[in-house]
């Protein structure tokens, strides 16, 4: 990393490339609908999402139908945890250094294939040991996907363009949890997990073709001898490093998601099957997401000058269903208390979206973004591999109402560091 250069702030003039860049996409500063690249980026991650949002229900439950364990269902999740994370920096620095258009349709095609592969194992009941590489498959697609993701959207819209094209993307991955895990529930308890993942690999295929029409333009030619990929994730690790409004609260969703996955994502299925049932499950699921699209909706109008206090203060209110589900609360509490916990967490995605797209610079979004995703996920294999042990030590109540408490109070520990409660939006940040 060259020592001399200094990440500069997004709020001074865009460099010449940066400009562009964004004439040649030939989006409308404010109606990014009306450029085809948006449309075809915007209907490919719709159809995408709505796979994604069946997958959780459909591999949880037909894991536990294949082998009726918690462990089995632990392993195949951390299975994909763990690669992800693993290739979540490299994925960074592949998405600032080639074009973000041509990563994403790479990564579409490869997760398809490799979800459809899973889903004919669920249907024909094969050996459970054989979804773990592709597990491992499908968490190395997404370490790749994430950064890229992360990092497209300023190359698509631009100005005052950049919130409803952020808007529109939230309302429609919001939508998609609303009718996905009802719709996965449903299919699981009729025909089976193994048709709704078929339905998810489908996704990414069609996704992948859609992408395929997006064509951002070339990036400038590299100089010869210019820095490596190496010495450019190390400058943006420098710029990460450097900002303790990014990596505290890094660190607190580090504890607030190893905490919440570990008990919601492994314990929570154990405890449904056992209560509520996969239908139950599912609805309970749908109900976050339809507090995350009212949220959504909502902040299209909605500023805050200051967000990071009410943003972090009202995501440990995303604890509340972790705790209700260890004490056996019905569906109507599960349900009620998740729909707040989308609307909380939708919340703080649009705050430290519209934050980070600020105060970042586009040239280093997807590599910033990396090291942010990266070491928030990183614990949640430990969390998951340790909810089904120490719920065997300790009973599954007691874990999952302790992994509440924990994840809640890690929520507003980063409150503590002045400069964090005195971010403002577009203004710079020290």
């Amino acid at each position: 990393m060259p020592e001399t250069e200094t990440p500069e702030s997004r709020d001074t003039e865009p460099s010449e490339s940066d400009a562009t860049r964004a004439s040649t996409t030939g989006l409308g500063a404010e109606q990014p609908l009306r450029s085809p690249a948006f449309r075809w980026f915007f209907a490919g991650r719709a159809i995408s999402m709505t796979g994604s949002a069946m997958s959780p229900v459909a591999l949880a439950f037909g894991v536990l139908e294949l082998t009726d364990s918690a462990t089995w269902l632990s392993a195949v999740t951390t299975a994909s945890l763990v690669p992800m994370i693993a290739t979540m920096i490299l994925g960074g620095g592949i998405a600032d250094r080639y074009r973000r258009d041509t990563v994403l349709r790479l990564t579409s095609l490869g997760a398809g294939l490799s979800q459809a592969t899973v889903a004919i194992l669920l249907l024909t009941h094969q050996n459970p040991a054989l979804l773990l590489p592709l597990s491992a498959l499908n968490g190395i697609f997404q370490g790749l996907t994430t950064p890229a993701l992360r990092g497209i959207v300023p190359n698509l819209a631009a100005g005052r363009g950049f919130q409803q094209a952020s808007s529109l993307l939230a309302s429609v991955r919001n939508t998609t949890r609303i009718l996905g895990p009802t719709t996965a529930g449903l299919l699981t308890a009729s025909v089976g997990g193994g048709w709704a993942i078929a339905a998810d690999a489908a996704s990414f295929l069609l996704a992948a073709a859609f992408f395929a029409r997006i064509s951002l333009p070339d990036l400038p030619p590299r100089a010869k001898g210019g820095p490596t990929m190496l010495a450019e994730l190390r400058q943006g690790w420098a710029y990460f490093s450097s900002k303790p409004w990014i990596w505290t609260v890094t660190l607190a969703f580090a504890v607030f998601n190893s905490a919440n996955m570990g008990v919601w994502q492994i314990l929570g299925p154990v405890i449904a099957n056992d209560t509520i049932g996969a239908e139950g499950w599912g609805l309970v699921l749908s109900a976050r997401g339809i507090g995350a699209l009212a949220a959504s909706v909502a902040m299209v109008k909605l500023t805050v000058r200051r967000p990071m206090v009410p943003a972090l203060s009202s995501m440990a209110l995303g604890a509340v269903p972790l705790i209700l589900l260890g004490t056996g609360a019905h569906t109507v509490w599960l349900a009620t208390a998740a729909f707040v916990s989308g609307v909380v967490a939708e919340f703080f995605t649009v705050v430290w979206e519209t934050v980070n797209y600020t105060h970042v610079p586009e040239r280093l979004l997807s590599r910033v973004g990396a090291y942010d995703e990266c070491l928030s996920f990183a614990s949640v294999p430990v969390g998951q591999l340790s909810a089904p042990v120490l719920a065997a030590a300790f009973g599954t109540a007691a874990v999952a109402v302790t992994g509440g408490g924990v994840a809640a109070l890690a929520m507003l520990m980063p409150l503590l560091v002045p400069s964090l409660r005195r971010i403002e939006v577009n203004r710079d940040v020290d």
